[in-house]
């Protein structure tokens, strides 16, 4: 065992001592200019959180959430593997049921953390860190809700919601705040999300594929006449991430900068790790042999979202610790190997899939390894548990 663990990172390669010390100026600060929080979701989360027992810990909370989402891809993958269908109409139902009780379930665990007073650095990590997994698995489930297949379209709407979600991390980094804006994801476009996916059940998702000239009353025309409907949903989402997000992202960051009188021009560059990532996943399914063809795509995505929860946990970890702001994972090497070859025409559908498939060992395993060995080292320092509630004594001990 101990040879194994010496190709493995130590504890203190993956956050040292010195920096569990500043959990002790741990706040979690949120902003939430939501309506629909305010005036009906914030009514139904703070009734739904009764229903938990006082025995049931935050972060199982939490995990129990993710595993609607993750079974979810399992009837994807066993009832409609090529993401496009029709499936039959209880699927779609489940997909929005699925998505609820994951929104649900990650809302209520903070209240659940107040309620029985065990709030922690950790229960921001994990939540944040399965939401980080979950822009993957939900980006799947919703395109698959739509019918889009295995095509640029699913690859897509995967790449809008990492995205969304690697800027707000970024911004939380520099500002210290989460800050959801009047319309955000994990509220009105998840409401949006769930929404689609009945109607799809009720209609089925050809709905999402006549002419947008003729699906769209009004705006319709404003398209492209090849255009679908869902070209033009995500079309129109695009531009509302690009300006109603990561613009203003961009701002706040910008905002905090200046109030604490930084550089922002200096914050940009860190921007860069989340463009490899993207520009790594473009080249080398542009220039894939299988992934497409062979409907290999569920298992790219899985495994490039798995890096990528990896690369926003890092950025979580070291908001908590108050470490550098991280601008490498290793889990990002197979991502950009892969384009390399890929574009350099060097795979054949076989050798390619054994590298996708090695690659997505490589970073479940890593990344396994990472999470678990970092909420042990949070665990010990603050004495508590992750999946159970503590004696209060211990905690009171850590404190």
């Amino acid at each position: 065992m101990t040879g194994i663990r010496s190709y493995f990172p130590s504890g203190d390669e993956y956050v040292t001592e010195d920096a569990l010390k500043n959990l002790r100026n741990y706040r979690y600060r949120a902003v939430d200019k939501s309506f629909l929080t305010k005036y009906l979701y914030r009514h139904y989360w703070e009734w739904a959180v009764t229903l938990f027992p006082l025995w049931m810990a935050p972060n199982l909370i939490t995990l129990t959430g993710l595993s609607f989402e993750i079974f979810d891809v399992l009837l994807v993958l066993l009832i409609m593997p090529d993401l496009e269908g029709p499936g039959p109409w209880w699927l779609y139902f489940a997909f929005g049921i699925g998505m609820w009780l994951y929104s649900t379930f990650d809302n209520v665990d903070g209240k659940q953390a107040r309620r029985t007073g065990t709030s922690s650095p950790l229960g921001e990590l994990f939540d944040h860190g399965c939401d980080a997994l979950n822009c993957t698995i939900a980006g799947i489930v919703e395109a698959s809700a739509f019918g889009c297949g295995i095509s640029w379209q699913t690859v897509t709407i995967v790449f809008f919601t990492t995205m969304t979600f690697f800027f707000s991390t970024w911004e939380e980094y520099h500002t210290g705040v989460l800050y959801l804006g009047y319309v955000n994801g994990p509220t009105e476009i998840l409401t949006l999300a769930v929404l689609a996916c009945f109607a799809s059940g009720i209609w089925g998702p050809a709905i999402w594929h006549v002419k947008a000239s003729h699906g769209l009353p009004i705006i319709g025309r404003l398209f492209p006449g090849t255009w679908e409907v869902a070209d033009a949903l995500l079309a129109l989402t695009g531009l509302a991430m690009i300006f109603g997000h990561c613009a203003i992202c961009c701002w706040n960051v910008h905002a905090a900068c200046k109030e604490q009188k930084r550089s922002f021009a200096a914050t940009l560059p860190q921007l860069v790790q989340y463009a490899v990532f993207a520009i790594s996943c473009y080249v080398w399914l542009d220039n894939s042999t299988t992934i497409f063809v062979n409907n290999h795509l569920v298992l790219f995505m899985i495994t490039a979202g798995t890096a990528f929860g990896r690369i926003v946990s890092k950025i979580i970890l070291a908001h908590l610790t108050e470490m550098p702001f991280p601008s490498y994972t290793v889990q990002m090497v197979p991502l950009a190997v892969g384009a390399i070859i890929a574009r350099l025409g060097l795979f054949t559908p076989p050798t390619e899939l054994m590298f996708l498939i090695a690659s997505f060992l490589f970073v479940t395993v890593a990344y396994v390894h990472w999470a678990l060995v970092v909420i042990e080292r949070f665990c010990e320092f603050l004495g508590i548990n992750c999946l159970t509630i503590a004696p209060r004594k211990l905690r009171e001990k850590a404190q």
